[in-house]
């Protein structure tokens, strides 16, 4: 039950780390709403965000963690180390110049992220007196915020040295103070009684001063782990140009996927008020994505690649039939939650302040759709560890790359017939695609048999998880009419109908049998 300790300290860190997002995200809503300026805001943090998951946690973890736990069984810590080291400085050198080329052409490359951003000048007051448009604010935030793409890059390689070892506190908790230093400058703003202009560049700062806080916190713990780490120049040693071999194919993966979000956003752009309405929605079903798919598919690799080094094949299916089952009862009812009552959610965790019914109205479309794609989401994060731990990293690349075209496509045709939530539409069925390919892949190559315990489980879940959506769709139905009376209110009424919805597809799952006492006993080291 490894597996399961390991997933549940990421993930209660994690959640802590997610519920501060939503303290943050609702703060923000307050502040700021969901127009043009907070377009900016959201541009401002697209542009490090998604470079951040192409190098750090996406394609190069993918590769290294493989490779360091290697070296570790191999050649002993010390070796394990050295090539630690020795991919530290490539690291730093490649997404230093990224930031580097950003920083010195961001009136131009901002065009890539959000082209459609107005370009007519903002009123000024006492307060903020520069004259910059809705562009010029998101262009001057970027340049604060691309500093943080190097310092979370490291981190992310420093939490990957960490999760090897087996120490996941620290790694897990770093997420938690990005969230406490936004947090922060928002109460300032209420005090200091802030412009809006203003309170997007304190806020591209502190996303800055956050990163300087997470890589301290990770060094800190990677030096107490007893890592010892070298700061040198760059080499292309074998270690290196395997990590390169390995990487390159997933960093292209990432690069394709993001690049596609990239594009995804700037069409969004060309709507005023669509890229905030599209990321509170990102925000609301990136809670349970990363509590349980980061959290699976972290503490998944490292466990499938200890099996295979040691030969254990039928160890590391086993590993992945229990990460399927575990994923399937956690996200199938957060799907179902977000896609029956997300009017009930938006309204009560954003509607105050200077987010509006219609922004309320316009996300939950978004939100809805979303939904529907959550659990293909959190299964891409199960089964690419399954082809990262085989080093293989350029078939996940292929897949990915297929899926990021539909996306885009398809994305820009709804959005033309739809609007901006036709995005979101695509970007879950892209997702489902993605799923279709790699589950196909892993079966037909033998790397994932899918046992007797987990067929029999999957549909006790499904349905559990339906019976679950009937019951708080009527439950938000009924204490909808309760909204909009202060925001403890509000939270009370979010927490009961949750609650609720809880004890109920519990209820129903036990006496589908979906899971039993025993299991949870053994799972929390009980007898």
């Amino acid at each position: 039950m490894k597996l399961i300790k390991s997933t549940a300290i990421i993930g209660s860190l994690t959640l802590m780390s997610r519920v501060l997002g939503l303290v943050r995200d609702t703060l923000t809503a307050n502040f700021l709403g969901a127009g043009p300026i907070n377009d900016a805001l959201v541009t401002a943090y697209k542009i490090p965000n998604t470079f951040r998951r192409i190098f750090a946690e996406g394609a190069f973890n993918a590769a290294f963690v493989p490779l360091y736990a290697r070296r570790i069984e191999e050649e002993g810590e010390e070796g394990a180390d050295r090539f630690a080291s020795e991919s530290l400085a490539a690291l730093f050198v490649m997404v230093a110049s990224v930031v580097i080329l950003f920083e010195l052409t961001m009136p131009w490359t901002l065009n890539l992220f959000g082209a459609g951003l107005g370009r007519e000048a903002l009123t000024p007051n006492a307060e903020f007196p520069l004259n910059l448009s809705t562009y010029g604010l998101a262009v001057i935030g970027a340049q604060f915020t691309m500093p943080y793409l190097l310092l979370i890059s490291l981190t992310a390689m420093f939490s990957g040295i960490l999760n090897t070892r087996h120490h996941f506190v620290a790694a897990a908790f770093a997420p938690v103070l990005l969230n406490t230093s936004l947090i922060t400058i928002f109460f300032l703003a209420g005090g200091l009684e802030w412009s809006k202009p203003l309170l997007v560049l304190y806020l591209c700062v502190g996303m800055a001063v956050s990163g300087i806080l997470q890589l301290s916190l990770v060094f800190w713990a990677c030096h107490k782990a007893g890592v010892r780490l070298k700061f040198q120049r760059p080499r292309m040693t074998p270690g290196v140009r395997r990590l390169f071999v390995l990487g390159v194919p997933g960093t292209l993966a990432a690069g394709i996927t993001h690049i596609n979000i990239m594009v995804s956003h700037n069409i969004s752009t060309m709507q005023e008020g669509a890229p905030s309405w599209l990321n509170y929605a990102d925000r609301l079903y990136q809670l349970p994505l990363g509590i349980i798919g980061i959290a699976m598919g972290v503490a998944l690799l490292p466990t499938l690649s200890r099996h295979l080094r040691a030969g254990d094949e039928s160890g590391a299916k086993d590993s992945l039939n229990r990460a399927l089952e575990i994923a399937a009862f956690l996200t199938l009812p957060a799907a179902v939650a977000l896609a029956v009552m997300p009017e009930f959610l938006v309204s009560g965790i954003f509607e105050r302040g200077e987010f509006m019914m219609s922004d309320t109205l316009q996300t939950s479309k978004a939100l809805r759709m979303f939904a529907f794609g959550l659990p293909a989401f959190i299964l891409i994060k199960v089964l690419t560890p399954a082809f990262f731990a085989r080093e293989n990293t350029k078939t996940p690349m292929v897949y990915a790359s297929m899926s990021a075209v539909i996306n885009l496509v398809l994305g820009y045709l709804l959005f033309v017939n739809l609007g901006f939530w036709g995005l979101a539409i695509a970007t879950s069925f892209a997702g489902w695609v993605n799923v279709f390919f790699l589950t196909r892949t892993l079966l037909r190559e033998g790397n994932f048999t899918p046992d007797a315990r987990l067929l029999a489980r999957l549909p006790r879940i499904t349905l559990a998880s339906l019976g679950m959506g009937v019951g708080i769709y009527y439950l938000s139905d009924y204490f909808r009419q309760g909204m909009g009376h202060g925001f403890v209110q509000n939270y009370l009424l979010l927490a009961l109908v949750s609650a609720l919805g809880l004890c109920l597809y519990a209820l129903i799952a036990y006496g589908l049998r979906a899971y039993s006492m025993s299991e949870i006993r053994s799972s929390l080291g009980k007898k």
